[in-house]
């Protein structure tokens, strides 16, 4: 097949890349001054993971930034592929478990509701958009990701050398919820999305959502380091204002329609998950 990415130089983007061409497919990536008309054309199926990061201390502008890098910036892919004489068999777009806000120890699946806040805004909005290839014939599957964990990038890039250096510690209390997926399965699920007649939105999580005071101890465990400095909330809204909010919410979310559509995680707990990813190389 040949597949055009978008946010190919990512985190996921280059080892999604790697993967498919590792299996034959053709990758085409996607510039990010907009999608050319010509790196679409002849492509079997899109994939759209660009976007402003989240993880910024927030002002006005950088929400302004990470809204639009979602919302427009899917709009216009899918204007582009309705350009195309032939159109993709697929659209998967990735989305994010923020369309949920943060919802206590609730248990989340995809026919739970939106939340409200401005992440759970931005991604009704952005799915929204990519709905909209549907009219076009393209087959759309929405992947809503968690934290990501691997080498190399993702939440770990962040965490990992205060905890390695034995002052990492619980963020805020610790009680709140963290939906998390290997890098692996992340692969894996895009893969899936694109091999199977699946569509709508898909859980991009593990099985097994920690709280964030047991994330810290399985990190903690795995590096052999201890982790007795948790970090209060007051100071984590001076260091990234209104983001902290985002850091300390609580999203227990399930994959059930990927797994009631036959995809089988191979990390599905956190300890052997972080167990691969911290082995040496």
């Amino acid at each position: 097949m040949r597949i055009a990415i978008t946010g190919a130089s990512g985190f996921i983007g280059r080892r999604l890349s790697g993967a498919l061409a590792a299996a034959g497919h053709t990758v085409e990536p996607v510039g990010r001054q907009g999608p050319p008309d010509e790196s679409l054309r002849g492509c079997d199926a899109v994939l759209h993971l660009a976007g402003e990061p989240v993880a910024q201390r927030w002002s006005e502008a950088a929400k302004a930034r990470i809204r639009d890098s979602r919302v427009a910036g899917t709009a216009g892919l899918v204007t582009a592929i309705a350009r195309l004489r032939r159109a993709p068999e697929v659209l998967v777009c990735s989305s994010a478990i923020g369309y949920y806000g943060s919802r206590g120890d609730e248990i989340l699946t995809e026919t739970s509701a939106p939340g409200g806040d401005f992440l759970a805004e931005t991604c009704v909005a952005w799915e929204r958009e990519a709905a909209r290839a549907e009219a076009l014939g393209v087959r759309v599957a929405m992947l809503r990701t968690g934290h990501v964990l691997g080498a190399g990038g993702g939440l770990l890039q962040r965490i990992l050398p205060p905890f390695r250096a034995g002052a990492g510690g619980r963020l805020g209390n610790g009680r709140q919820w963290m939906s998390w997926i290997h890098i692996a399965d992340m692969v894996s699920l895009f893969e899936w999305a694109i091999a199977n007649p699946v569509s709508g939105a898909f859980n991009a999580v593990a099985p097994y959502p920690v709280t964030n005071a047991g994330f810290t101890r399985a990190l903690a465990a795995a590096l052999h380091r201890p982790a007795i400095f948790p970090v209060p909330k007051l100071a984590l809204r001076l260091l990234f204002g209104e983001m902290a909010d985002v850091i300390v919410s609580s999203q227990r979310v399930l994959p059930e329609s990927a797994r009631a559509a036959g995809f089988a995680f191979r990390y599905p707990e956190l300890a052997p998950a972080l167990e691969d990813i911290l082995r040496p190389q």
